[in-house]
């Protein structure tokens, strides 16, 4: 009966196909190109998704994950991480999905994985959030990258046509509390790169309506968008890149991340390495080499993950300036 009731909690667990087109959100397409790449990422997020909520043990799982074509299987480890997420959020069944899943494969997209979390976390009430646990300094504020980026996706009129901002969140708490809005801002910026269907101008205009405070972390999640996701050629990211103005810091400290992410998974497709070309003037090898060598030992007042993204920006800069 194992395999059976495990094809039955997918079934129940697992988001309908129809969630993630582009028709059905409302979302701009911008050209049947775009639109295919934008609903094929949605697509494998949820099959991820679906290879957590059905896998008897996390190395279950990743036998499904590891069969994802390249360039989409970083969003199958980020759905897989909203997958195990929820599995822990839930009163059955036990906590250590999560865990045990960061410690296999995952681990290489760790990243991607803490971001799927987020997603659980939004759809998960909140007296479950204590299940989500994430001592690291770092890698917690990519929990609320992902919170944000789903609010965004799924609650658009509500995050991005009318603006709202998460002040005042409850998690983590603590010293840096003040800091989650901006975390979650980040992954709204990131969305907007697939609620205006990849098309710079509209992601430009569209942060151009949110309050001038928020803009540089907005830029700095569609940044990340651009050079992860794709969905451009190369003119329209030099269009980007200008629109982005005093934020071109941001867009390129987005940039470094998503090429991280993709180096240290394996991951690196041409689409990458043109987007950090034009942003950062690096490969994503180089990117990488600046992400870890910026990374901090040690919190201080202004939390470490903003410290980490400042220095990110700063030898960036140094570099397209040298």
């Amino acid at each position: 009966m194992a395999g059976p009731l495990r094809a039955l909690r997918r079934r129940v667990l697992t988001p309908n196909t129809k969630a993630v087109l582009m028709s059905e959100r409302g979302f701009h397409i911008k050209n049947p190109d775009s639109q295919a790449l934008l609903e094929r990422i949605g697509e494998m997020f949820l099959t991820g998704y679906a290879h957590a909520a059905e896998a008897r043990t996390a190395a279950d799982a990743e036998a499904g994950l590891e069969q994802i074509p390249v360039r989409f299987r970083g969003f199958a480890y980020e759905g897989a991480g909203m997958g195990f997420a929820i599995r822990d959020g839930l009163p059955v069944g036990g906590s250590r999905h999560f865990a045990d899943f960061l410690a296999g494969n995952a681990r290489d997209h760790e990243y991607m994985a803490w971001v799927g979390a987020g997603w659980a976390m939004a759809r998960l009430p909140r007296f479950r959030w204590r299940r989500i646990v994430c001592a690291d300094p770092l890698m917690r504020w990519l929990v609320l990258d992902g919170y944000g980026f789903h609010q965004a996706y799924f609650k658009t009129d509500r995050y991005v046509r009318q603006q709202y901002r998460e002040d005042g969140f409850p998690w983590p708490g603590g010293e840096h509390a003040w800091y989650a809005p901006r975390a979650i801002d980040q992954g709204i910026g990131r969305a907007m790169w697939f609620v205006c269907g990849t098309d710079p101008d509209l992601v430009a205009e569209t942060f151009e309506g949110f309050a001038a405070e928020r803009r540089a972390d907005l830029y700095a999640g569609a940044g990340l968008a651009a050079t992860y996701a794709g969905g451009v050629e190369e003119v329209e990211l030099r269009r980007f890149w200008h629109r982005a103005g005093v934020h071109q810091p941001q867009v390129a400290q987005g940039a470094a991340f998503a090429a991280t992410a993709r180096y240290e998974a394996g991951l690196v497709v041409p689409h990458t390495e043109l987007a950090l070309e034009v942003f950062c003037q690096m490969t994503p090898r180089q990117a990488a080499e600046v992400c870890r060598a910026a990374r901090p030992s040690e919190e201080g007042s202004t939390p470490a993950y903003e410290v980490w993204r400042q220095r990110i920006s700063e030898a960036v800069a140094a570099h397209v300036g040298s």
